[in-house]
């Protein structure tokens, strides 16, 4: 078997290699990338969407939009080289469709699965059928917990006062105009990461000091992180799977990374649970404590649990706050009305957030923009036809795109392109004050909808809202991004700013 193995893979590098050469050269040749194009991708035999997708492969989720925006259904269909159809879909109907109406249908799948297994294992991220329901179940428990709550104010405004505030103070201008250039994404993914590790964990990785120390773990949490999206992306599945098969390039690469991560989370459930074999009560809140002390004793199911939880958690609030603090400095007025709901704040840090009606209003219109996780697959279990009219069949993946969506007239009306948190509030009259009207999640599905809605939805609202009136109250933050210069926006499993959000903090001197 070994010998056919080694005998074969030379013959199917070969073929690879010039088959990439062809198709390579055709889509240089045949097919540029337009911005103002309104056609859907034309496809060929065999090689279906091809060429048009490895032609925008750099500004894909640009085309994506695009081809929504111009469809008459917001969907449209790719070919793909090798394996089924691809739906892309940006319509509610569809949306609520895949997420709640025909739930059953649409699940996470092995072609989605394959992609992530090797980080994110049998959590709950790929879980199907039961295992999903189960740590549904068990996980909507832990979350829904008073004292899991408490924790997580505690937990956030230690970060927030004992570090995150510190370096911004000691970076900023003090009124001289010469304060330090900051990258706030990556102050914030520490800080993210930091708590997301002392909420499911019960352990600080300090990873948010004066010094921005380097961290195993974080790094190859990342590297993780990005390596698993590109592959959900890739336009020939087939060169990851043979890399990982060999051991090769970014598969080995991925690998080493896995291994780092999961060593570690095993390293620290073991000493979880020597310590709680050590106490006679429980006194510990975060989720691991929980989930080992209600008898959830296999180490890799918990490991797996975890993980998916710290993804949840690290980027997808950091990657929010980014783009909000990016939308606020170049919005004076939306700033100006953040500051007066600040400056009204009193009480405890919960009543404190439920009060924060315009800054939700304007997290959530920033999220609208740049969503955390801009698309989400789910694969068709059974033959079925979507609200649209499309034919879908067995063992194809249906794609909603919430980046897509915010960008759809259709749903936010002629002027989606401007960030107006107004469009999420009414004014009440007798109460002279703010109210807030969320939109129905199938059109705006950034925490997902349906059974899978997020569970951490409140604890990041709760932990968005505590950072910016901590840091509004203080600083200001000024966009250090060149005149001119559009951000961009990058997506992997999560999003990100290319390259970082660079600022300048000034101190707020009427406080």
């Amino acid at each position: 078997m070994k010998m056919a193995v080694s005998q074969i893979l030379p013959l199917i590098f070969v073929i690879l290699i010039t088959l990439i050469f062809i198709l390579r050269h055709k889509s240089k040749n045949s097919i540029k990338p337009s911005s103002s194009s309104t056609q859907l991708p034309k496809s060929y035999p065999i090689f279906g969407t091809y060429f048009a997708a490895s032609a925008n492969k750099h500004r894909r989720l640009e085309w994506f939009t695009e081809l929504l925006q111009n469809s008459p259904t917001a969907t449209f269909v790719i070919n793909h080289l090798i394996g089924p159809r691809q739906i892309i879909t940006a319509n509610p109907d569809v949306v609520r469709h895949i997420l709640s109406s025909n739930f059953s249908n649409y699940q996470k799948g092995e072609s989605i699965r394959v992609n992530l297994t090797d980080f994110l294992g049998d959590g709950i991220f790929c879980a199907d059928g039961k295992s999903w329901k189960f740590q549904r179940q068990i996980s909507s428990y832990e979350f829904n917990n008073k004292s899991l709550r408490k924790f997580v104010e505690t937990v956030v405004d230690s970060e927030l006062n004992d570090r995150l505030l510190p370096i911004l103070s000691a970076a900023a201008d003090g009124g001289s105009g010469n304060g330090k250039i900051l990258d706030l994404q990556d102050l914030l993914q520490r800080f993210a990461f930091d708590n997301i590790c002392k909420i499911a964990f019960g352990y600080d990785p300090a990873y948010l000091l004066p010094s921005l120390p380097e961290s195993k773990f974080a790094v190859a949490f990342d590297e993780a992180t990005k390596i698993s999206g590109e592959r959900s992306v890739a336009l020939i599945p087939l060169l990851w799977k043979i890399k990982r098969f060999i051991g090769i390039g970014s598969q080995r690469d991925l690998a080493v990374f896995v291994s780092e991560v999961r060593n570690f989370a095993m390293t620290v459930i073991k000493e979880k649970n020597k310590e709680l074999a050590e106490k006679s009560s429980l006194e510990s809140v975060d989720l691991l404590s929980r989930f080992l002390s209600t008898g959830h004793s296999d180490e890799k199911f918990v490991t797996d649990i975890v993980i998916s939880f710290i993804l949840a958690g690290r980027d997808t609030t950091s990657a929010a706050l980014t783009w909000f603090f990016y939308l606020i400095s170049k919005n004076p007025r939306i700033e100006r009305e953040i500051l007066k709901e600040i400056s009204k704040l009193s009480g405890s840090a919960y009543e404190e957030t439920k009060e924060m009606v315009y800054t939700q209003a304007a997290i959530c219109e920033s999220m609208r923009l740049y969503p955390p996780v801009p698309s989400d697959s789910k694969e068709v279990r059974n033959d079925d036809v979507l609200p649209c009219g499309t034919a879908v069949r067995k063992g194809e993946k249906v794609t909603y795109h919430p980046y897509a969506m915010g960008r759809t007239e259709s749903i936010w009306g002629k002027d989606w392109a401007e960030y107006r948190p107004e469009r999420w509030l009414e004014w009440e009259e007798k109460a002279e004050k703010w109210r807030f009207v969320g939109r129905d999640p199938y059109s705006y599905p950034v925490f997902q909808a349906g059974p899978r809605i997020c569970l951490g939805k409140e604890m990041a609202f709760l932990q968005m809202k505590r950072v910016v009136a901590g840091v509004m109250r203080r600083f200001e933050v000024v966009s250090a991004v060149e005149e001119g210069v559009e951000p961009v926006f990058m997506a992997y499993l999560t999003s990100k700013m290319k390259g970082g959000f660079p600022v300048m903090i000034k101190e707020r001197l009427d406080t």
